[in-house]
């Protein structure tokens, strides 16, 4: 398991600079093996040196891609493949391990696709107003997979949220809640956007 300070998606490529001996080793651990490993939010506390507490769904990535520096840095290029729950956190040593269970995909009914469609356009008018306002974002015409089981999850890991707010999307156990709440969020954070903007 690798915690980290962001949130990361299935579906969603994940650039990683790994520096630390422990997850040196679990890099190396996974290149032997089959590739994969979880990353979970860091609720309190650093990932350096461990002493950590973390929260209990995070998202198994898998390694794509990994460059090796003449620094002793590793450049790994991942990308998320399904979400799980921490079942239990086993020992540190040599680097953090959990027993995990998979979650469910989520299944993507007419009411949701409906949903995800007025979704998508509010947080493209919300990255499009950063834009506007000179603040980094995603680029507000950046594309999303043509398969709506994934591209709910790349739509909630572009929305301009943070973290804690990106957590309980991903921790939503239905489409339709993942929805709501993204919803929700990205109606405040465009009212906020708006006022901003009209102060310009």
């Amino acid at each position: 398991m690798f915690p980290l300070g962001l949130v990361h998606f299935p579906g969603v490529p994940l650039p990683l600079q790994v520096f630390e001996p422990r997850y040196q080793q679990l890099t190396a651990d996974c290149l032997d093996g089959n590739r994969e490993f979880g990353v979970v939010l860091i609720e309190r506390g650093s990932e350096v040196g461990g002493g950590d507490a973390r929260f209990d769904i995070g998202t198994i990535t898998t390694i794509v891609n990994a460059r090796f520096n003449d620094l002793g840095l590793i450049h790994l290029d991942t990308l998320g493949v399904r979400r799980v729950r921490i079942a239990r956190w086993l020992e540190d040593d040599p680097y953090p391990r959990a027993e995990v269970e998979d979650l469910p995909p989520p299944l993507m009914g007419d009411e949701e696709m409906a949903a995800m469609v007025n979704v998508e356009r509010k947080v493209r008018r919300a990255l499009a107003w950063h834009a506007e306002l000179v603040e980094p974002a995603a680029p507000h015409n950046i594309a999303v997979d043509g398969d709506p089981t994934v591209a709910i999850f790349q739509l909630a890991a572009i929305a301009p949220l943070g973290p804690v707010d990106h957590q309980r999307l991903l921790a939503a156990v239905q489409p339709a809640e993942l929805l709501a709440h993204l919803d929700h969020f990205m109606t405040e954070h465009l009212d906020v956007l708006a006022s901003r903007l009209a102060g310009h």
